[in-house]
């Protein structure tokens, strides 16, 4: 092995030194970021943006500077739950964030696209070149909480944001059916591989309940959440209903106006333990 110079980024070796710290990428000078939080799922179609947004919508309500950074380029759902349309603004030296009727912070390749329906069609690194251009080019202000809204899965983006971003903490989103567990347990153990700790749970769409009688319906089976986190040590969780009521205040933009208490159990925990 040639003598070591101390720079990861030139070099194949394997060794004792080689770490997610050596590829922290820097923030952009005038941006100050405290604390990030990233979302991840080990499968789509779960509502991890959804989660997303609820705990940043609920934070922000507390009293911090909220931010989401929309790490889910080919398929960016942030803006529009927030009904947001407008392009982010941009110099020559870097971009300015888009801010919520709440003064949140958002950034996603919606909002640099010409057409915010056009596809993303690039390979896996130039994807990747873009999250982490997110991170150091745009200014964010003073931001408390950074949430940062993964694609699902552990590939080439995930990867990066472990990499690339001070990440303190993650956040798993799952549904209640069996398959599940293997797909929580692939999350946890990336997070393991990347020793970055795992803050809770979210088991979206765990359960219905009707309006009328009040009794909970569980559309997809029995809530599994309490012996998955069990089965790996997490603590804290949190069940979020299937509410047409929410859907319909997403699809129309207006998600910081939903309640938090269904996602309170997480935000309470982040907040007090993650300063």
């Amino acid at each position: 092995m040639s003598e070591c110079n101390h720079d990861c980024s030139s070099c194949s070796e394997n060794c004792s030194e080689r770490s997610a710290e050596s590829f922290l990428k820097a923030l952009n000078p005038q941006s100050s970021v405290k604390k990030v939080i990233a979302v991840v799922s080990g499968k789509g179609g779960v509502g991890k943006s959804l989660v997303t947004s609820l705990m940043a919508s609920e934070m922000q309500r507390r009293g911090h500077n909220c931010a989401i950074l929309d790490a889910d380029i080919t398929g960016p759902s942030i803006p529009k739950s927030f009904g947001i349309h407008q392009h982010a603004t941009a110099t020559d030296e870097y971009i300015i964030p888009v801010r919520t009727h709440t003064g949140m912070q958002i950034m996603s390749i919606n909002l640099i696209l010409e057409d915010e329906t056009s596809p993303v069609v690039w390979r896996g690194p130039v994807i990747a070149g873009a999250v982490t251009q997110f991170w150091t080019d745009v200014v964010w202000q003073d931001v408390d909480y950074m949430f940062v809204d993964m694609p699902p899965g552990t590939g080439d983006v995930p990867l990066t944001v472990f990499q690339s971003l001070p990440v303190d903490g993650i956040v798993i989103v799952t549904s209640p059916q069996d398959l599940v567990s293997m797909i929580v347990t692939k999350a946890v153990n990336m997070a393991d591989m990347m020793n970055v700790p795992v803050l809770g749970i979210v088991e979206n769409m765990s359960y219905f309940q009707c309006p009328d009688c009040g009794k909970k319906h569980f559309i997809f089976g029995e809530s599994k959440v309490e012996k998955i986190a069990a089965e790996h040590g997490i603590e804290h969780i949190a069940r979020l209903p299937i509410d047409p009521v929410i859907a319909t205040m997403v699809d129309a933009g207006e998600v910081e106006a939903v309640g938090g208490e269904h996602i309170a159990p997480i935000v309470d925990y982040i907040e007090k333990e993650i300063q």
